[in-house]
């Protein structure tokens, strides 16, 4: 039984409410383009994981079929809480280290661009994390932790996270000492300076009070979300990428072999010195801090919302299917995904090839559909055919009132530009 996957409904059922409670106390913590390309890195990394998810499994149950020390007795509940709390602890390191090391920020720092804090920021997640991660839960397969309790747990410790991304809920009393409470978890997606690289536990935060990373959130010192190098996109694809980009410039640039291979594992913000002399990265000043926004009109929004609920019907079925497909399949599946949701990232920047790129996107769904049904992903039949007329129908005519909407009075395009703070045209030293 998939936990995940049954979660989802409920996921778009609280984010609903979180809406509606930001209009009745009068706030905006949510923002159309940011909350889509939260989203959009979401079902990008969970389409990723269908692909991916065996490399964790695999090794980790290789290694507690030959190497485990004890046979921990999967039906007992003093395995399952332990199980939860070591999980926990688990996950601590490999959290506190992908703030700490290059490599590993470049995959986890796609948690932490958003610069609003909602709900859908919990689903913001990467798809390279599986890249390193499934070592720091080897320990569980040494000690006998059977790999049924180690999935259960699992995903019951990302359940968990899903609630603490709000601004709704203040702190919480005593459980501040026991629980990562929103309120700590703010405190954790801070680019502030005196919040930066603190409270890292998924469900626990006495490790943090135990290994000497808690933060308290002081009400003199709001939170601005965000990281200290500015992601500046709505492109999931980019999300992805950006700091890896930056760490292979800068692995390009230094004229020393040892400097170019230790890199990607120095502390994060580290650089060589002839880059670091050569390329400056300037820190942002949080006082002229202004979010990321490209203005982008209703016609355009519209349409992005409505063509972005299709990826998620699109990566829900991926997620039913993906124990009965082959793998062929789900590789095309990640693909229309992953071009779908950048088509639908230049979109949100009001790019002006944005118009192009969409209709080669929906002349391409026939081929592809086509291939998804020889491959046993879907079913090709007239009424599946004729669905796919009527989507073309409707989508080629949104494209168009988008862009007769977005024409001038002399029938050119202005496009806008990108509204933020002069530091996020600048790197910093500090992820």
């Amino acid at each position: 039984m998939d936990l995940i996957l049954l979660a989802v409904p409920f996921f778009f059922v609280l984010i609903a409410l979180e809406l509606i409670a930001d209009r009745v106390r009068g706030q905006r913590n949510f923002t159309l383009a940011d909350s889509i390309n939260s989203l959009s890195t979401g079902a990008l990394s969970t389409s990723t994981g269908l692909l991916t998810k065996g490399v964790g499994l695999l090794t980790y149950s290789v290694a507690w079929e030959h190497l485990a020390l004890l046979r921990l007795p999967p039906h007992a509940l003093w395995v399952w809480l332990l199980a939860f709390v070591l999980y926990d602890l688990c996950y601590y390191w490999l959290h506190r280290l992908g703030h700490e090391r290059n490599v590993l920020w470049a995959a986890h720092s796609v948690h932490h661009q958003s610069e609003e804090y909602n709900l859908t920021t919990a689903l913001r997640q990467t798809s390279s994390g599986f890249i390193f991660s499934w070592v720091f839960y080897l320990p569980l397969a040494l000690l006998g932790v059977p790999p049924l309790v180690f999935i259960t747990v699992a995903s019951l410790n990302l359940l968990y996270q899903f609630w603490v991304h709000t601004r709704h809920i203040p702190k919480l009393g005593w459980l501040e000492w026991l629980l990562i409470t929103p309120s700590n978890h703010r405190v954790h997606h801070a680019q502030n300076p005196a919040y930066l690289d603190r409270n890292y536990g998924g469900v626990f935060i006495f490790w943090d009070r135990l290994f000497g990373t808690f933060k308290e959130e002081d009400p003199a010192e709001p939170v601005v979300f965000g990281v200290t190098t500015p992601l500046a996109s709505w492109n999931p694809l980019w999300a992805n990428v950006q700091f890896y980009a930056q760490l292979w410039d800068d692995a390009r640039r230094t004229r020393r072999w040892q400097d170019k291979l230790r890199l990607w594992f120095m502390p994060t913000g580290w650089r060589p010195a002839d880059v670091a002399a050569g390329y400056p990265q300037a820190k942002q000043n949080l006082a002229r801090f202004r979010k990321f926004e490209v203005a982008l009109g209703r016609a355009w929004q519209v349409y992005v919302v409505l063509q972005f609920s299709v990826y998620i019907a699109l990566g829900s079925y991926l997620m039913d299917v993906a124990g009965r497909a082959p793998a062929e399949a789900l590789v095309l599946g990640w693909a229309l995904m992953a071009f779908g949701l950048f088509v639908l990232g230049a979109a949100l920047e009001n790019r002006r090839w944005a118009a192009r790129l969409e209709v080669a996107r929906l002349l391409l769904l026939a081929p592809a559909l086509y291939l998804a049904g020889t491959l046993g992903l879907a079913v090709v039949v007239p009424v599946f055919w004729l669905f796919l007329g009527g989507y073309w129908l409707l989508s080629f005519a949104g494209l168009f009132v988008c862009c007769r909407a977005a024409l001038g009075a002399d029938g050119t395009k202005t496009p806008a530009q990108p509204q933020q703070h002069a530091e996020q045209q600048q790197a910093a030293e500090h992820p």
